[in-house]
């Protein structure tokens, strides 16, 4: 904003206190997870041919879909720890929120795939080993919880959040399928397999679209749903002699940390750095922002940036 240095005083109040807030590292447990999936994806690949289910072969796709999904995740967990340099100044925290738009969207196509295989199975019934896929189907249901487990409690990380949807919801799939095989060996009915796979589907479906949603919201730099902007803007209103807000600008960095600029017109001028600090420590406490950056001006020239409409 270079065309504002010559008639305002600048200040460039920074929040430096976001390391207290890093995100847990969730390297071991996308190691495990990665680890444990993949190896379940080929056992359960072999055994959907041998028992001739159709329903094992798509969660064995189902579930290297989400084999690929947290190698993403964890690449973009790791990429978002990388120091800032002179292209990337804020490092690169925002693939965090690239991964989890992926993710969403890879969830809807696997999801359109199952409904799609189930239609078809739903057209053309086939008998199937159903014991074997009880007992494979049983051994996704305990590899998936225990990948799922440690991503429980994501701490408000959209990318982890993904990650756990995609283990939870192929541990319920690994579930409708034991339910499905069980009720078809004992009443013979062919059509049950396709149905349940419809309705885990849309389950599926249900949970991914609010993931999808943030996502897409953080891609669009808009204020991160926790974040009250209303709120923001009257705290920074009512500080003691700030006579006017504006260019006040919200968004997320990555999925965990968000950012402010902000120009307040102070006409007695500026009243010090422990002014900025403490705005800093207020948005930071109070309304969840790791990043801010203040600019104080005076108001005896008009701000090109003033009209809420001018970005």
């Amino acid at each position: 904003m270079t065309h504002e240095h010559h008639h305002h005083h600048d200040d460039h109040g920074h929040d430096h206190g976001h390391h207290h807030h890093a995100p847990r590292d969730f390297g071991t447990a996308f190691a495990v997870g990665i680890g444990l999936n993949f190896a379940f994806v080929v056992v359960e690949a072999v055994y959907g041919v041998l028992a001739h289910s159709v329903a094992l072969l798509a969660d064995a796709g189902h579930n290297l879909s989400d084999v690929l999904a947290l190698a993403l995740a964890w690449g973009a967990s790791r990429l978002a720890r990388r120091e800032p340099s002179a292209r990337y100044t804020y490092g690169l925290r925002s693939t965090s929120i690239l991964a989890a738009l992926f993710n969403a969207a890879l969830l809807f196509l696997v999801t359109g795939g199952i409904i799609l295989e189930s239609l078809q199975r739903l057209a053309a019934p086939e008998p199937v080993a159903s014991q074997t896929v009880i007992w494979v189907a049983l051994a996704g249901i305990v590899v998936n919880t225990a990948s799922a487990i440690p991503f429980a409690k994501s701490g408000g990380d959209l990318n982890v959040r993904a990650a756990f949807l995609h283990l939870a919801a192929d541990a319920v799939i690994s579930l409708g399928v034991v339910i499905t095989a069980l009720l078809t060996l004992y009443t013979g009915w062919l059509w049950l397999d396709p149905v349940v796979g419809i309705v885990i589907a849309l389950v599926i479906v249900a949970g991914t679209w609010g993931l999808l949603r943030d996502s897409v919201t953080m891609a669009l730099d808009a204020v991160p749903a926790h974040i009250d902007p209303a709120g923001v803007r009257a705290y920074l209103g009512k500080l003691s002699g700030v006579s006017e807000v504006h260019d006040l600008h919200i968004w997320a960095m990555s999925t965990t940390e968000t950012a402010l600029t902000v120009h307040l017109v102070m006409p007695k001028g500026h009243p010090g750095d422990a002014f900025t600090a403490e705005i800093c420590k207020v948005l930071r406490e109070q309304h969840h922002v790791h990043h801010t950056t203040v600019q104080i001006e005076t108001g005896a020239q008009p701000c090109d940036l003033a009209p809420d409409h001018v970005v």
